[in-house]
């Protein structure tokens, strides 16, 4: 028995290093969920439903990422947790075994030794290091134990908030689609005119070719001065959160090299106008399905394309923020998600938008204009 005690100081030796707790990550996001929920019946009512609702959509995507991330970082605490335990089982039986013995044996008879007093007393010295230890190792056990029942629970309870969650972001998309089709207090920049946009579609083969044709299209354009962005190059919030797939002139899997770069993005994900800027053009063109071309000031366009949803009109002004469309795909459900949790469904992106900036009409680099973070 002494063999087997020495063993266990041994073991005991090696340090503990301290764990993040993922529990905690999961239990924010399903807070941040909830505070979505109560937004969302405020931005009904609010003046700029407009502006409510686009904050109210960002807001859930931020607690429906921030869920997936924790239960994802959860399913994995806990393959972990679960693997230790299991590469601990002889272990532990050794240390019930020990523990077992222990208490079974009269006290008296326990601390005898058969070498007499000096053996005896050699042993009481031992046994009152290694109880101690035998504890630790125990309660180590008892809350790795309690973490996994914990981590388990967790997942469970969390498809009623995530299918919440879920359901409130689609609320709130509807809802915003809506307010956007009754909104009527933006100031029209120019008209666009539908005969010459259709014909200038049709000789375009080019977005270079259809970007230098778009100030020939409209009609009534006033000169409203725009803010100058030149000094806020480098500080512009991404139109969308997402991750950079591709950059500028990288060659895809179909060996076409575009001079924007590709983000990816969840299924419908909000977009919106980085900053104050006209609707230039909105809709179908060429090969990049739904296209949305802002002009913050005169000599620079963002080129949004990819879209399944777009907003507004030609020749409107949007306030920096304005939603401008949703991508495409279909929000998996919650039991897709918690099923999937461990297994990279907290980072799947399966859309992706192509954002362009032209400047003098020329294609400059998207990742010199925004904020140098790859994952928004």
């Amino acid at each position: 028995m002494i063999r087997v005690l020495c063993l266990f100081i041994v073991l005991l030796a090696a340090p503990v290093f301290a764990q993040t707790d993922p529990a905690d990550a999961a239990r924010a996001a399903s807070q941040r969920l909830d505070e979505a929920g109560r937004a969302l019946g405020k931005a009904k009512s609010a003046k700029d439903r407009v502006k409510a609702l686009s904050e109210t959509v960002r807001a859930y995507e931020d607690g429906l990422e921030a869920m997936r991330e924790g239960l994802r970082r959860a399913s994995i605490r806990e393959q972990q947790l679960t693997r230790e335990l299991q590469a601990r089982e002889t272990e532990i039986a050794q240390l019930l075994g020990v523990l077992q013995a222990m208490g079974k044996s009269p006290a008296p008879l326990l601390l005898l030794h058969p070498s007499g007093p000096m053996g005896t007393a050699r042993s009481g010295m031992i046994l009152a290091d290694v109880t101690p230890a035998l504890n630790a190792r125990a309660g180590d056990l008892r809350t790795k134990l309690e973490e996994v029942t914990t981590l388990r629970e967790l997942q469970q309870n969390a498809a009623d908030t995530l299918q919440n969650g879920l359901n409130g972001a689609q609320e709130a998309r509807t809802e915003l689609s809506t307010a956007i089709s009754d909104r009527t207090n933006l100031p029209m920049r120019f008209i666009e005119d539908p005969i010459k946009t259709a014909i200038l579609i049709a000789s375009t083969e080019t977005l270079e070719g259809f970007a230098s044709g778009l100030t020939e299209i409209t009609t009534d354009e006033t000169t409203t001065p725009m803010p100058d962005l030149t000094q806020r190059i480098g500080e512009l919030g991404w139109p969308v959160q997402g991750q950079v797939l591709r950059g500028m002139d990288e060659v895809d899997a179909a060996g076409i090299a575009r001079p924007g770069v590709i983000m990816a993005t969840r299924p419908r994900a909000l977009v919106s106008t980085p900053v104050a800027a006209t609707i230039r053009y909105r809709g179908p063109l060429l090969d990049y399905g739904n296209v949305m071309i802002l002009e913050p000031q005169a000599g620079i366009l963002f080129v949004l394309a990819g879209l399944d949803t777009v907003y507004g009109r030609a020749g409107q002004v949007l306030p920096a923020g304005s939603p401008v469309g949703l991508m495409g795909g279909n929000d998996a459900d919650a039991g897709e998600i918690l099923s999937d949790g461990g297994i990279g469904a907290g980072t799947e992106r399966s859309e992706t938008l192509y954002i362009e900036v032209r400047q003098g009409n020329n294609p400059v680099d998207p990742t010199t204009w925004f904020v140098s973070n790859k994952d928004k």
